[in-house]
């Protein structure tokens, strides 16, 4: 059996370092792509640097967007008193994609986790406070997983923000225990968001 050629085992390596892609996958789409017409490959080349160039995080609620403030900021639809705290950027997509929640969002950028080296001061609570003094914000919900550093970020966050006239609640039902949002379907979301309950 022949070796491949440098270039496609390059490139089989490049792809295995994306999420969900394993040798095989990583083969086939190498081998896809260098016999597919050069168009095609230029086309998706273009696409990556655009969007690798042209997509930053908003500098209000963290969302992955092109224009600043994204466009869930700025739509005057959105319920301005009730932002849901997430983890990454990407579980708005999740949370989105149910189409059970009509408020705002604000990303923490990660979960309180001494073990690795992640305190409170490496996320985003000092924004969330921010905006506290200056929206009217009357409710927050706490959407992170049900995993050892959610549970401890979302009763940590409780006891900081905890102020008169703001409810903290929490996701509650049918998410799995120790995942994120990514795993959860459209409908399990939805069901966490209206069964929520307000952490004490």
């Amino acid at each position: 059996m022949t070796a491949l050629p440098e270039p496609i085992a390059a490139l089989i390596a490049e792809l295995r370092q994306l999420p969900g892609i394993g040798p095989r996958s990583a083969e086939r789409l190498a081998l896809h792509l260098v016999r597919s017409d050069e168009a095609t490959v230029r086309r998706l080349a273009g696409g990556l640097v655009r969007a690798k160039e042209q997509i930053q995080l908003c500098p209000v609620c963290g969302a992955l967007t092109a224009e600043v403030p994204c466009g869930l900021c700025a739509d005057p639809r959105r319920e301005a008193s009730v932002v849901c705290l997430v983890e990454r950027p990407t579980d708005i997509l999740s949370l989105e994609k149910s189409g059970a929640y009509h408020g705002r969002y604000h990303v923490l950028g990660g979960k309180i986790s001494p073990i690795n080296g992640v305190e409170p001061e490496d996320l985003r609570i000092a924004e969330l406070e921010r905006r506290l003094a200056q929206e009217p914000i009357h409710e927050i919900i706490i959407a992170l997983g049900t995993d050892v550093e959610g549970d401890a970020t979302s009763f940590y966050l409780a006891q900081r923000l905890a102020r008169a006239g703001l409810k903290i609640t929490r996701i509650a039902h049918g998410l799995p225990a120790g995942s994120g949002l990514e795993f959860a379907d459209d409908l399990t979301l939805s069901r966490a968001l209206e069964g929520r309950r307000e952490i004490p």
